[in-house]
């Protein structure tokens, strides 16, 4: 890893190595670059299916560099997507992801869920958990 010599950067670069490398170990995931993949794209439909009160909330306790891909395309005035069923939840990560990607949505959903659960607000995660139908609430810890 290239240090930038500023301290933001280089702790945001870290911190977002750590959850790609947690993300590998837990997926399970082969490199870095499927974790970047499939936490760029379950962060996408999660979002999208949050109110945008809500998705700023939760993006405002990510990374730096996370939170920079969180945003990536998103517009705020967009209303939120009305997934409610899991079939809709996979296919919309299917859409995110490349064609033959290793690993089902289901399991990357339940892996992203997971680091989420683990390395942010408790309080904010379960207003996050308890804004989704109970089929989308049945993939977090």
């Amino acid at each position: 890893m290239s240090e930038t010599r500023v301290a933001a950067l280089d702790h945001t670069v870290q911190q977002t190595n750590i959850w790609l490398k947690r993300l590998e170990e837990t997926a399970p995931l082969d490199d870095r670059q499927h974790a970047y993949v499939v936490l760029r794209a379950v962060l996408h439909v999660l979002r999208d299916r949050l109110p945008p009160e809500m998705a700023v909330h939760l993006g405002a306790q990510l990374p730096t560099l996370v939170r920079g891909f969180y945003y990536e395309g998103w517009r705020m005035v967009d209303p939120p997507t009305h997934i409610r069923h899991l079939d809709d939840f996979e296919a919309a990560i299917l859409a995110q992801t490349p064609a033959q990607f290793p690993l089902s949505p289901v399991r990357a959903a339940q892996a992203v869920f997971q680091l989420l659960w683990t390395e942010l607000d408790s309080g904010e995660i379960s207003k996050v958990v308890h804004a989704l139908p109970a089929p989308l609430r049945a993939l977090w810890p």
